[in-house]
Parts: structure tokens; C-alpha cells; sequence
């Protein structure tokens, strides 16, 4: 296969995880939105829920990682019923975490956000909306399986139709839950929580109907070793500590933002969803490459793995950097479609305006990082992003914050810590070393 092949097999498997990828984001905008009528708390307690679970979700990496690279290798080596049986072990260890984490997150919600600061408005409304998710905890977690699996075996279509009916369902069901409209009472913050477990039982349900063919490439299959699951655990390891250390030091990093005000607090949490548009395409390709990495890996066709990360890098960057411009220019406009609360605006646009210089950088990260995991590199990964963000992000940062410099020093400090972070992965890319990994 040649580099065009190569390149017709990435934006296969790109384009429609990048607009399932618009879609999710979109689902939580169109929530953000909605929310947003209800005042500046509500706003601020449903953006911080989503901070606690971006930690949910890297405990999932325990079992998402492994199994998707287990997946892709097993995949491009032709053992299919290897793939389904890893599937099916994957399976058992998520129900078994998400009944763990579902019931930790309903006795402690309080208290995460009061750890985080919040003012007792948010405290009240963010747990109301956090203890909903946690009830729903297990279609979260079934949920990311399913399309992961269906993902590194080569099927992002299916994913993608079932999210654009997915994400009209929620859209409905928060105008009737949120708002009081169509005969129900409105609910405010858990309507929006109720309309989004409705999202994930319509996806568990397609998903489930698709794995039960016969005739797919991976299917559910009931049969498994403990081996497999010890050797998914060992491989995920690396990701869930990369991801667990990320996201509490995000929580960090959103604690000195919070230092800085409710309004800076709304303006991030806004800024955060308009910039994950700029995330789509970053995010399409790294499903891509991982995915690929795996399956020509697992085909011993180790230049065609480089190559496809390499492709999918590069297309990454045309269209985050041409996003990144947009982000830089006009940041009032996208941010205004969220709130019209004058000082929320312009914190979010400064945020909006540091992060868009640097989505070159943030585009390398995305996707090399995910052809690491896809060929099994998740230690490294680790080591790059926890030290990049305690050397680069926090420290600086902190130190910005006691100088006096507020949120502009802060966010300077992300931004050269994204700089630095994706010049790191490019040279450990560059060298191979992570062709040659034994799992």
C-alpha cells in the first residue's frame, strides 16, 4: 500500500470519528447552552461535574486502552475471535468499576465540589446534577466500550449514526426536562443529567444489536481468559496513572483559575467547550492512528504504521491550525452564543485567544499520543504529559497566580506547556523505538 492508500485509510477511519467527536461536543454545548439560561451557577456546577468526569474517565482508560490496542493488534492479524473475547473480558471489568465509581460519586458529590471551592450554589445545583450521571454510571462506561471496540477494529460509521440520532434525542429531551415543556415539570440542572442517561440507553441499545451480529468483523463474544484481562489491565495501567495525574492536576489548574473568580471559572468552562471543536479533527485522527498503529503492528507492516501517523498528523494540523485562527479573531462572537454576561465574555475570550495559538502544537499531541497507545507505548505517553504538565503548567502557573499576574499568567503558562509537550511527542515519535514494543 502506498502513501495515498495509507492516506484513504486514516481519512476512512477519520472523518467520521472526528464529526462523532463534533457531535459529543455538540451534545454538551447544546447542554451548556440550555443550562446557561438558568444563571451563572448553573453554568459553573454542570462545567465543573464535566472536570470530574474527565478523572471517571481516566479510570476507564484502565480497560479502554488496553483492550483497544489488544483489539487492533488482534485485528490486523486476522485472530477476530481474539478481538470478540477481549471485548467480552473488557465488558465484565467495566460493569465491575462502574458500579465502584457510580456509588463513590453519589456519597461524595458534595464534597468534590466543595473541595474544589465552589460557593454553596454551585456545591447544591452541581451535585443534583453529578448524582444523576452517577445512577447512569454503568451506560457510561458500556458505552465508551462499545465504541472503542467497534473503533480499533476498523468501524467508526457505525458510531457516528448512532450518535446523530443520539444527540437529537438529548437536544429534545433537555428542552422538555430542563425547561418544564411538553407536559413535565422543569427540572433545571437534572433535567439536563436525565436527558443525557435517555442519550446513553438509545447508544447501548444500537450498540448492543450490532455486536450481536454474527456476521462483523468483532462481535460479542462470551468466552475469555483471565490472562487476557491481566495482560489489557497491564497495558492500561500506564494510560489510567497518565490520565488519573492529568486530570487531578486539571483539577488543580482549575482551582487556580476558580482563585480567580466565578466569572474567570465560567468564562474556562465556556472556553473549554468552544475550543473542543478544534478538538474534532484532533480527535478523528487519533482515533485514527491509533487505531491503524495497532492494525499494521499487529500485520508486522511496520512502515506503514509510522506512515499512518504521520498522515493523519499532518491533516490534523491543517485543520486545527486553520481552527486556531479562528479561535485568535473572533473569540466574542463563538463565546457569545453562550452567555451574554459581559465579564464572562471576556474571560472566556482571553482563554479562547491563548489556546488558539497553540493548536499546531496541540494537534502533534493528539495524534501521536494516540498512535503510542495504539502500538502499546502507554508509558511513555505517561512520562511525557505528567511531567510536561507538573514542570511546564502547574508549577509555573502557581507561581504566576502568588506573583500577581492572574489568569493571563496562567494561561501562559498552559500555553507554553502545550508547546513544549508536542515537540515532545514529535521526537519520541520520530525515533521508532515504539514499533519495536512487545506486549
Amino acid at each position: 500500500m502506498n502513501s495515498d492508500g495509507i492516506k484513504n485509510h486514516v481519512l476512512r477511519l477519520a472523518i467520521p470519528a472526528a464529526l462523532k467527536h463534533f457531535l459529543d461536543i455538540l451534545q454538551i454545548l447544546i447542554d451548556m447552552i440550555m443550562v446557561g439560561a438558568l444563571g451563572v451557577g448553573a453554568l459553573a456546577a454542570v462545567g465543573l461535574s464535566m472536570q470530574f468526569m474527565m478523572i471517571i474517565q481516566a479510570i476507564m482508560s484502565l480497560y479502554i486502552v488496553g483492550s483497544g490496542t489488544l483489539i487492533a493488534r488482534y485485528i490486523g492479524s486476522g485472530r477476530y475471535n481474539r478481538a470478540s473475547s477481549i471485548l467480552y473480558m473488557a465488558m465484565l471489568f467495566a460493569i465491575v468499576c462502574s458500579f465502584i465509581i457510580g456509588a463513590s460519586g453519589w456519597i461524595f458529590a458534595s464534597d468534590f465540589f466543595r473541595l474544589m471551592g465552589s460557593g454553596e450554589e454551585v456545591i447544591k445545583l452541581g451535585t443534583a446534577y453529578f448524582q444523576i450521571l452517577c445512577l447512569g454510571m454503568g451506560l457510561i462506561f458500556l458505552d465508551a466500550l462499545a465504541y472503542n471496540a467497534l473503533s480499533s477494529a476498523g468501524d467508526t460509521r457505525s458510531s457516528l449514526y448512532i450518535k446523530i440520532i443520539s444527540a437529537c434525542i438529548n437536544g429534545c429531551l433537555n428542552y422538555l426536562f430542563i425547561f418544564g415543556h411538553g407536559g413535565f415539570d422543569a427540572m433545571g440542572v437534572q433535567g439536563a443529567a436525565y436527558a443525557t442517561l435517555c442519550a446513553y440507553i438509545f447508544n447501548l441499545l444500537v450498540y448492543g444489536w450490532i455486536l450481536r451480529r454474527s456476521n462483523g468483523i468483532i462481535s460479542f463474544l462470551p468466552r475469555g481468559t483471565f490472562g487476557e484481562l491481566k495482560k489489557m489491565i497491564h497495558i492500561g495501567i500506564p494510560a489510567t496513572l497518565e490520565r488519573l495525574i492529568g486530570s487531578g492536576s486539571f483539577l488543580l489548574f482549575v482551582g487556580m483559575i476558580a482563585s480567580c473568580g466565578t466569572h474567570a471559572l465560567a468564562g474556562y468552562q465556556i472556553g473549554l467547550r468552544v475550543e473542543a471543536l478544534a478538538f474534532m479533527p484532533g480527535f478523528g485522527f487519533a482515533v485514527a492512528a491509533m487505531a491503524l498503529a495497532g492494525q499494521y503492528i499487529g500485520a508486522k507492516n511496520y512502515d506503514h504504521a509510522y506512515m499512518s501517523g504521520i498522515l493523519s498528523a499532518k491533516i490534523a494540523i491543517v485543520f486545527m491550525g486553520t481552527v486556531g485562527i479562528f479561535l485568535v479573531l473572533f473569540p466574542e462572537f463563538l463565546v457569545s452564543w453562550f452567555t451574554k454576561d459581559n465579564l464572562t465574555i471576556m474571560q472566556a475570550s482571553i482563554y479562547l485567544r491563548f489556546v488558539g495559538i497553540v493548536q499546531i502544537p496541540l494537534a502533534l499531541t493528539f495524534v501521536l499520543s494516540g498512535a503510542l497507545r495504539g502500538a502499546g507505548a502507554t508509558m511513555v505517553s505517561m512520562r511525557i504529559t505528567v511531567l510536561s504538565l507538573w514542570i511546564f503548567r502547574l508549577i509555573p502557573s502557581y507561581i504566576a497566580l502568588k506573583l500577581g499576574w492572574g489568569i493571563v499568567g496562567i494561561y501562559s503558562a498552559m500555553s507554553l506547556e502545550t508547546l513544549i509537550k508536542g515537540w515532545l511527542f514529535w521526537r519520541v515519535y520520530r525515533k521508532k523505538e515504539w514499533l519495536a514494543l512487545k506486549i
